[in-house]
């Protein structure tokens, strides 16, 4: 049996007027997920337990059976196994991103996030931005790394692994000085360090090329999501399944590799609406091809529409991920002489309205041609709804997947 699960991370929205009262997972023309609905089995399920926040980490460490509550130790350590970090038991990772503020002159405190992504800044760009980080904050106890775009790595030795940051998609347009570390809660170290990065940024020659190009500018350091080293269940000794995962973000490849499924990497995977669909289809059927049994492949792009508020992108890359992820997919599925099941889900929300993660229950769908459902003509939020089948934990969705 071949399985192949899909995410497209953040897909599920709320109805939107300007799309005619319907959510972009209505309005997308997605020919190839709504054929496999009519007959699939189709529920909704939440995969962030109550009491914990709508994160990405939480979410697809459910969809891959770990219960958060048990093995969620923050996204950062996660992401810094699939950046090649080896952590000691006594340091904490946090995620470090490279964020756009208002540049007014007024005080750090009163500037605005305007971006947490900063235009979706290059890798190479944001490169040299760490690097500048490293050279004025970095030392023997604090160590800068660079990941993907704007999201990095920050290495703290006896750090606390328990503040409470905000995160920055949570507060867009706002004014940062309620929402920075706070000295009498022991984060003065991190509210400096923010405040330096600014200084340390805003007039790099990075950013002011940026800005000379009409882009914004990654001028401050934000730091969140603390978390020690991650350990998890092996994923093939707990469900004898030989498995992969395929992502632009290192979050998703550090679960992977951490729960001992390979990672595979896809050139021109970038996280965005512009990411390199073919190149994750290709590598899913490569996968397949030699030998694994089941292929986790994580599309990031409507989460980062989301974040953004691009309502046409969102449903673009719904309908991008249809034709050139699902469809070739499928067809080397049907051709291959295996049984093979398909289950699609999102993550968690990111609705356009709110521009962050919601802790709403998703829609999914588990396809088996050998087994048909009766399903749903379009695959989305509401007629998953209606389907009356809700599961309260996602992390129980292995066992239906998989069930004889």
């Amino acid at each position: 049996m071949k399985y192949f699960v899909l995410i497209p991370d953040g897909m599920a929205d709320e109805k939107i007027a300007a799309l005619g009262d319907r959510t972009p997972m209505q309005a997308a023309n997605k020919p190839t997920i709504d054929r496999l609905a009519k007959t699939a089995y189709v529920g909704t399920v939440s995969n962030v337990p109550d009491g914990m926040v709508p994160e990405s980490d939480t979410a697809n460490m459910a969809i891959l059976s770990f219960d958060p509550k048990v093995y969620s130790k923050g996204r950062s350590p996660l992401e810094a196994v699939s950046m090649g970090i080896v952590m000691q038991p006594d340091e904490t990772a946090y995620r470090c991103n490279v964020v756009t503020l208002s540049d007014e002159g007024e005080a750090y405190e009163d500037k605005v996030i305007l971006d947490h992504s900063a235009d979706e800044i290059t890798t190479a760009e944001a490169d040299e931005l760490i690097k500048a980080l490293q050279e004025h904050l970095g030392n023997a106890e604090r160590r800068f790394y660079t990941g993907v775009s704007y999201r990095h790595c920050m290495i703290r030795k006896n750090g606390n692994d328990r503040y409470p940051f905000m995160r920055p998609h949570d507060i867009l347009g706002r004014r940062i000085g309620e929402y920075l570390p706070r000295v009498e809660d022991g984060g003065e170290e991190f509210y400096r360090m923010m405040k330096e990065s600014f200084e340390i940024l805003n007039h790099h020659p990075v950013n002011e090329a940026r800005r000379a190009r009409g882009l914004k500018p990654a001028n401050s350091a934000w730091f969140w999501s603390p978390g020690k080293k991650p350990q998890l269940p092996n994923f093939k000794e707990k469900w004898g399944l030989d498995a992969a995962v395929i992502s632009a973000v290192d979050l998703i490849k550090g679960i992977g590799l951490c729960a001992g499924m390979r990672s595979i990497d896809v050139e021109g995977a970038t996280g965005n609406v512009h990411t390199n669909y073919a190149g994750k289809a290709e590598a899913a059927i490569k996968a397949f091809s030699e030998g694994a049994d089941y292929v986790y492949v994580h599309v990031e792009a409507p989460d980062e529409c989301g974040h953004r508020a691009e309502l046409e992108n969102k449903v673009l890359s719904v309908e991008l991920i249809d034709q050139k992820i699902l469809a070739p997919v499928l067809s080397y599925l049907e051709s291959c002489g295996e049984d093979y099941r398909v289950m699609i889900l999102p993550d968690h929300p990111t609705p356009i309205r709110v521009r962050t993660h919601t802790m709403d229950p998703v829609p999914f769908m588990i396809y088996d041609p050998k087994h048909p459902e009766s399903g749903v003509e379009c695959f989305c939020e509401e007629s998953a709804a209606s389907a009356d089948r809700y599961l309260a934990d996602g992390y129980r969705l292995m066992e239906l997947l998989t069930k004889a």
